[in-house]
């Protein structure tokens, strides 16, 4: 029997830039990434969610944020859209619409934002075209975040720019169990062919300190401070500052198929940090008090990401750029992806000091556009920072509870 990661969704190859930053680094959660039964067929999700008018709960539409980035965010889901397949269906709780109803319900929900509306006109609007999808009963939803590091590297290894980002290995062997049988849809093994048999793809250890992958020429380039190449893995996607003058921009391409362990959770058992102030800043600055741990911290985490370089990103699970402040990663199992969604949560306030003064509430108008492995069930939902100091502190810091909505068009005002 072969014991490889089986929890990769084989259409989204497990992106790891989809994946909850703060979640995966600090372990917060139960241990929920990858703890699939080998061979498991899962019974149908339930129906998470109701229209609004069953619910005790409903938003007021406050929006925090100028519409230009909501009109990007939707005009790039729309992109996605229109190439999809003609009989594609979205569910929306125990609803079913189809492709061309969604789409209709983007556009005329951008035509509507772009005559700049008073927030009372934007209510009236919505109370009138739109129905508005909560959950069964009033429910708390955790909110995290994740954002776009930014690395400073080299295309050749010399000075301090000694830690390589990966190209993906030719080696690696992906099975889609799928094939074999329906109640393995969704699952798939990673790992290498070897005197023929699969065996697991080297782990994180073996590859930076063993250099499992050294002469292979996989090298995209060199970065250096490995705790930024550690975080770039979690995020999945970030922008490289060559030492030329030139900028990469490196995404997702695939991982070793090992399962994904918590640093952060490892570092609260063991009581370097405790649960109240994890962070990845924490994380961050234990890990420079203490160089001599650093590699058995890190390697305690066995999942090991390579990558490829694009013109533009982040990309999500869409394949399309991903909107700050707008976009967010949900578990497509459980709600429809894409989607136009509202969400209600807390924002931090930063001094000059770069310290969170307080949270806040805010309320504001995003899209569905990306998964995430630690983003499973009705009650998690990761949001884009974006990049820079705000969006690396954000995201770092974020698990607050908040409200989670999902809006589509009236059948009976779509046609």
């Amino acid at each position: 029997m072969i014991y490889l990661n089986l929890c990769t969704d084989t259409e989204t190859g497990f992106k790891l830039n989809q994946l909850c930053a703060t979640c995966l680094l600090i372990g917060l959660l139960p241990f929920f990434m990858i703890n699939c039964a080998l061979f498991e067929a899962k019974p149908p999700p339930p129906e998470m969610m109701v229209l609004s008018k069953y619910s005790r709960v409903y938003p007021r539409f406050d929006d925090d944020m100028a519409f230009d980035g909501l009109q990007h965010a939707i005009e790039k889901t729309l992109v996605y859209l229109q190439n999809r397949p003609a009989d594609t269906v979205y569910r929306f709780g125990k609803d079913r619409y189809e492709l061309t109803h969604v789409i209709r319900s983007l556009e005329t929900f951008l035509n509507f934002v772009q005559t700049a509306p008073t927030p009372k006109e934007l209510k009236k609007f919505i109370a009138e075209n739109y129905n508005v999808y909560g959950f069964k009963k009033p429910t708390d939803v955790l909110f995290t975040g994740y954002y776009e590091p930014f690395l400073h590297g080299s295309l050749q290894r010399h000075g301090t720019y000694q830690y390589p980002i990966y190209a993906r290995p030719g080696d690696i062997a992906t099975i889609d169990l799928s094939l074999f049988a329906p109640r393995y849809d969704g699952k798939t093994l990673i790992g290498r062919y070897v005197d023929h048999r699969v065996v697991p793809y080297f782990d994180r250890q073996e590859i930076d300190q063993q250099k499992m992958l050294d002469d292979q020429n996989l090298e995209i380039a060199w970065v250096n401070d490995p705790i930024d190449l550690f975080f770039l893995h979690i995020q999945g996607s970030g922008r490289v500052f060559l030492d030329n003058g030139a900028t990469l921009s490196v995404h997702y391409h695939g991982s070793n198929g090992q399962p994904y362990r918590s640093i952060g959770r490892l570092l609260i058992d063991e009581e370097k940090i405790t649960a109240e102030e994890m962070s990845m800043q924490k994380i961050r600055e234990y890990l420079n008090l203490h160089p001599d741990e650093m590699d058995r911290i890190l390697n305690y985490n066995p999942s090991y990401v390579f990558f490829k370089i694009e013109e533009d990103g982040p990309l999500g699970y869409l394949d399309v750029k991903l909107t700050p402040g707008r976009s967010i990663a949900i578990d497509r199992h459980l709600f429809p992806l894409p989607a136009l969604s509202f969400i209600e949560a807390e924002k931090p306030i930063i001094d000059g000091n770069r310290q969170i003064q307080e949270w806040v509430d805010f309320s504001r108008f995003v899209l569905s556009q990306d998964v995430g492995g630690a983003i499973r069930g009705p009650q998690r939902v990761d949001l884009f920072w974006g990049n820079g100091l705000y969006a690396e502190i954000a995201a770092g810091h974020m698990k607050h509870h908040g409200r989670l909505y999902f809006l589509v068009l009236k059948p009976d005002t779509s046609e």
